[in-house]
């Protein structure tokens, strides 16, 4: 994730020569997150992950 965030911040910087755009990489991070909270998610329903029933 921070390495695509990086790539995109070096796209931002200078102006690309290649074919790859900025949005790409924006995109992978969004898609790699959205997978981490669906597997939270998941492991939560089946109770393979326990939430503590008490924060503090």
């Amino acid at each position: 994730m921070i390495y695509n965030l990086v790539r995109a911040m070096r796209l931002m910087v200078k102006k690309p020569q290649g074919q790859e755009k900025m949005s790409k990489f924006i995109g992978r991070r969004v898609v790699f997150s959205a997978l981490i909270i669906a597997l939270i998610l998941l492991g939560l329903a089946t109770g393979i992950i326990t939430p503590n029933p008490r924060p503090f």
